[in-house]
């Protein structure tokens, strides 16, 4: 009698271990499904960001050529309706100089390379990058106060 009950309890440790072995690869089949759907959701949601930032991008493009043009038309401007002789018409010429040399910089520059070149900028003269920072951020905060 202990015989047939050690076999029918080795037969119901047995069972027990294939029932655990099918539903530990049932879990491992329903994890791996559910890693895919994270996966390909995380995937979705990172080409909807890069589409946006895409679309942004282009935008502060268009914005900035938008700007270097402006600045290119204003030089034009200045130039033809600017006094032409003396004192006020090199100032003119100077100041319509300048317009157009800031347009060309921003056009061919875009924001990207403005921002390299502040960058470095700073990086060379790092004591009066500071100085300026702290004069408009003092000229803001009374501009904003008041």
């Amino acid at each position: 009698m202990a015989t047939a009950t050690m076999n029918k309890n080795q037969g119901n440790i047995d069972q027990a271990k294939s029932e655990a072995n099918t539903a530990a690869s049932k879990a491992s089949e329903a994890l791996g499904h559910a890693g895919q759907a994270v996966t390909s959701a995380a995937t979705a949601v990172g080409q909807k960001v890069g589409e946006a930032a895409s679309a942004v991008g282009q935008r502060v493009e268009d914005a900035t050529t938008n700007v270097a043009k402006g600045a290119q038309s204003l030089a034009d401007t200045v130039r033809k309706q600017g006094p032409q002789e003396g004192v006020l018409g090199q100032a003119t010429r100077t100041v319509a100089s300048s317009l157009e040399q800031a347009g060309r910089y921003v056009e061919d520059k875009h924001l990207t390379g403005m921002a390299d070149d502040i960058g470095s900028m700073i990086k060379s003269h790092p004591i009066p990058a500071v100085l300026i920072g702290l004069g408009v951020g003092f000229l803001l905060g009374r501009a904003l106060r008041d």
